[in-house]
């Protein structure tokens, strides 16, 4: 086994960490003052890492999500992380020690959530979870988004990957897109439906050409909003918070979603805190 690579992270990954870590805490309190003994919730993180991140503004060392959560107070009463890299599950290992509370998954999230996962925090077992699915871009498979909806007993974070669905998508001329690419969105979103909100067609121009364009980031994303509810199960769904990159551009637009008002007044508190800082 070579060296463990680090990865690099900006601005916008710090503050997203920092609005994980914030909704953690909110979270694990309310859950842990269930006057219930029989209620039990878990922290759940699908693309775990190596616990930590190296800063691209500052050089230091950052705490990754896994990490930030295992600190919250009170704590989860279990924690799942889970990585495919399997370098990284075991300086997640060495960075956890042998905890009975913390479970490592070493393998794909789409198969380890559904087969593993998932089923230790069924609504009837009065089990509840926080599930960050934050992929490194369209590495997610809708299976999991809409499983996680219909189950009733969690709270997701999703990463909704814009810029890898720009680059490598939703090109001006389709018929240039990679057909590999076309099937990690079909994936990711679920089916093919994601055609008809991708692109519309532009006014006649003086010689009556109508041109076919790309619909904004915000329409995509709204799009996308509309179907974790209508599809995903999910009964709050609060407005992403577009996450940009140091020259301004949307990297990703970091959605959560849930069944409880309660836990989308927090998030849209945090994500309002966060947007007025012109993330």
């Amino acid at each position: 086994m070579g060296p463990l690579r680090i990865d690099e992270i900006g601005p916008w990954s710090e503050v997203k960490l920092e609005i994980l870590r914030r909704y953690a805490a909110e979270y694990s309190k309310i859950l842990s003052n269930q006057r219930d003994p029989s209620f039990f919730h878990l922290y759940i993180d699908a693309f775990a890492g190596a616990g930590y991140h190296l800063s691209k503004t500052t050089g230091d060392m950052v705490l990754g999500s896994p990490l930030n959560a295992l600190k919250v107070r009170p704590t989860f009463r279990e924690y799942h992380l889970i990585d495919l890299d399997g370098d990284k599950i075991t300086g997640l290992r060495e960075l956890v020690g042998e905890r009975a509370d913390v479970h490592l998954h070493h393998g794909d999230c789409n198969t380890v959530l559904l087969k593993e996962v998932f089923p230790r925090v069924r609504f009837e077992d009065y089990r509840r979870g926080l599930c960050i699915l934050d992929p490194y871009g369209l590495h997610l498979d809708w299976q999991v988004i809409q499983t996680a909806g219909t189950m009733k007993s969690l709270d997701v974070f999703i990463n909704f990957p814009v810029y890898d669905i720009n680059i490598n998508v939703l090109h001006h001329d389709a018929q240039s897109t990679s057909p590999l690419h076309v099937a990690r969105l079909n994936a990711f979103w679920g089916d093919e439906s994601w055609k008809q909100f991708a692109y519309e067609q532009t006014l006649p121009d003086l010689f009556g050409h109508i041109d076919v364009e790309k619909v904004s980031n915000a329409k995509f994303a709204e799009a996308f909003r509309q179907r974790l509810v209508t599809v995903g199960g999910f009964k709050w769904v609060p407005e992403p918070l577009p996450m940009r990159n140091s020259k301004g551009s949307i990297v990703y637009y970091l959605f959560f979603a849930s069944q409880k008002g309660t836990a989308d007044n927090i998030v849209k508190y945090i994500f309002d805190t966060f947007g007025r800082q012109k993330v």
